[in-house]
């Protein structure tokens, strides 16, 4: 590894990017995430990179689409009200196959909600968001040090599958500050990328990007490529942390910031006797089924906890198959849930089976 800095969570996404080759930004500024637009707008002319803050939301996503088009590492982000603008953007760069970046740094809501963190936007994020059927990879890191890491490879998955691929954190991942370790070079993928519009030199057929199929049957063949891709995609990418599951009393399923919070939950637990495992998806799409399944039938229930009125807590149900009980816990608006509460559920859940 290289040196070791500390940054603030925002400015690491920002810095990431960079290393992972990314020469392109187009965004809006919206707290939570402000700082990203700010690093890049100082750190990207002396790569010889382009900033851009764009007029919207709206023309930045289309700019992704521009460059993305043309061959680029390319990367916008936003907070929740922002990516609703872009998810026009959004499912014509996916119709389109293009592969870019985008990071949402989730504030509250619905409607302008508040700054404060929030996962809010699960459903938006995996279950499209946009119209259309179409998906994006989405990485849901719990740390700083996680942000820098899972932004470079998300470039790497986005040129893999030519495919958008999210970076979705909140308000305190964005903000706070941890040391992270960067390493001396990144492992950058190769990718030709034969398709982009770069100019022919008449050398060659012109290359045509769109995601305008008339044709139903042409279209429905397109489709049935993209759902062919999510499939391999499914089989192949899936990340996710599992820890003391092995003899667990029960098992909590959580993402991002709440995962935190649930590991010292663990170790109050265990002074109290009850075993906690924790399953942590990484990758909410494609979500990781087969952790779950694995251990289906090791606890006596299963519990999610999210910032959210219970959104993940679907996909987890979906997964466990009806083998165990799944609750819920939630807290929204900004509201954090303290260890003391989630620990007062592990026992009464535990207690009542």
């Amino acid at each position: 590894m290289g040196e070791k800095l500390l940054m603030k969570g925002n400015e690491v996404i920002a810095e990431a990017a960079l290393r992972a080759g990314c020469r392109h930004y187009f965004g809006y500024p919206i707290t939570p995430q402000t700082e990203i637009a700010h690093y890049f707008a100082q750190k990207m002319p002396q790569v010889g990179g382009t900033f851009i803050q764009a007029e919207s939301e709206i023309a930045a996503i289309n700019m992704v689409y521009g460059a993305a088009g043309a061959g680029a590492r390319v990367m916008t982000s936003s907070s929740s009200p922002g990516i609703s603008l872009k998810q026009e953007g959004i499912s014509y760069i996916a119709g389109a196959e293009l592969p870019a970046v985008i990071v949402n740094i989730v504030r509250c809501g619905p409607g302008l909600g508040g700054i404060l963190p929030a996962q809010g936007d699960y459903f938006q994020a995996v279950k499209g968001g946009g119209h259309g059927d179409y998906k994006m990879v989405v990485l849901a890191p719990s740390s700083v040090q996680e942000l820098y890491e899972l932004t470079v490879e998300a470039f790497n998955i986005a040129d893999r599958y030519r495919i958008l691929t999210m970076i979705m954190g909140d308000g305190i991942l964005g903000q706070m500050m941890e040391a992270v370790e960067f390493k001396d070079k990144e492992e950058i993928e190769k990718v030709d990328k034969d398709w982009a519009t770069t100019g022919t030199d008449m050398k060659r057929d012109h290359n045509t990007i769109t995601s305008i199929y008339i044709d139903p049957e042409v279209l429905e063949k397109h489709n049935l490529k993209l759902q062919a891709k999510y499939r391999k995609i499914e089989e192949n990418e899936v990340r996710v942390e599992t820890y003391n599951c092995d003899g667990a009393d029960i098992i909590v399923a959580a993402f991002g910031t709440v995962a935190r919070i649930v590991k010292n939950v663990i170790k109050m637990a265990e002074k109290e006797g009850i075993k906690v495992g924790l399953i942590r998806p990484i990758t909410l799409w494609p979500f990781p089924v087969a952790a779950f399944e694995k251990y289906s039938e090791v606890p006596k229930a299963f519990l999610t906890v999210e910032l959210n009125a219970g959104q993940m807590v679907e996909d987890v149900r979906l997964a466990v198959n009806g083998k165990r009980p799944v609750y819920f816990h939630g807290r929204m608006g900004g509201m954090l849930p303290t260890q003391k509460e989630i620990l007062d559920k592990i026992k009464e859940i535990v207690k009542g089976d």
